[in-house]
């Protein structure tokens, strides 16, 4: 099996061309792959499968746990150029949580820029410990007053695992706004682990902030107007931009930041 090791915003990943079906990982394999100590190494495990009618390719996505059944928006940026190294033109795809389109707007390299639709935003839940939001996959955004500081290992677990939350659990997303740029850390599950990046957590970071904001200053919602949010992940830049309705819901939302191709390895 020949893997492709991608990262977008130090989100690593392992993909495997799986258009002939003949690839099947199991959870324990999955897991051994991700181990960075007696693996190669990565935060989830791809195979880029046959699309649907009307859709280039399929996303099938891992956690480095093995768990499955949600979206990755790194991944799915990672994927699309992925896709797009393999020759495949149409970068309309199918993931755990329905369609997405990516749009390769630059590359240096091998390093691209890749703008992904994430899928509309309807649920979104106020609790004493954050904003929950479902991005693709479920989302706990917590303001912080020092991002730097955060205990992001120990408070991440703590709420990860709250009842209220359970059984699935949530991903925990820490947020600052410092200056015009919203930082985020995240703690991850199916890592169990702070990452040095996660795509539904941004889009759901940039969400949140945009609600505690006009919530704030009470600025009238606007449904022609695109909002963008330029976002800090530990070490690298991205942007989310989308549309706020007047339901409460967030449509046409975008993900843009890097995928970068970092190594090939067959085992």
């Amino acid at each position: 099996m020949i893997l492709h090791k991608y990262q977008g915003a130090g989100n690593d990943f392992l993909i495997t061309d799986n258009r002939d079906k003949s690839i099947s990982l199991t959870e324990s394999e999955i897991q051994a792959l991700c181990d960075r100590r007696y693996g190669v190494g990565a935060d989830g495990v791809m195979l880029l499968e046959p699309g649907e009618e009307g859709y280039g390719f399929t996303m099938v996505y891992y956690n480095s746990d093995g768990s499955g059944g949600m979206m990755c928006g790194n991944g799915g940026r990672c994927i699309a150029a992925f896709a797009a190294d393999c020759g495949i033109t149409d970068l309309r795809f199918i993931a755990a949580d329905g369609p997405h389109t990516a749009e390769i707007l630059a590359q240096n390299g091998k390093e691209r820029t890749v703008r992904l639709a994430m899928k509309d935003v309807t649920e979104i839940e106020h609790y004493p410990e954050g904003i929950f939001i479902d991005t693709g996959t479920r989302h706990l955004v917590v303001p912080v007053l020092d991002i730097e500081n955060v205990d992001v290992e120990n408070k991440g677990r703590e709420l990860r695992y709250l009842p209220k939350f359970g059984p699935i659990g949530v991903n925990v997303n820490f947020t600052q706004r410092i200056g015009d740029t919203l930082h985020v850390r995240t703690y991850e599950k199916g890592v169990e682990a702070e990452t040095f990046a996660c795509g539904t957590g941004i889009t759901a970071a940039a969400i949140a902030d945009f609600i505690l904001d006009r919530l704030e200053n009470m600025k009238p919602k606007d449904e022609h107007t695109r909002i963008e949010i330029p976002i800090r992940a530990k070490r690298d830049s991205l942007k989310v931009d989308f549309v706020a309705h007047l339901d409460g819901s967030f449509r046409s939302v975008h993900l843009t930041g890097p995928a970068t191709r970092v190594a090939m390895i067959e085992i």
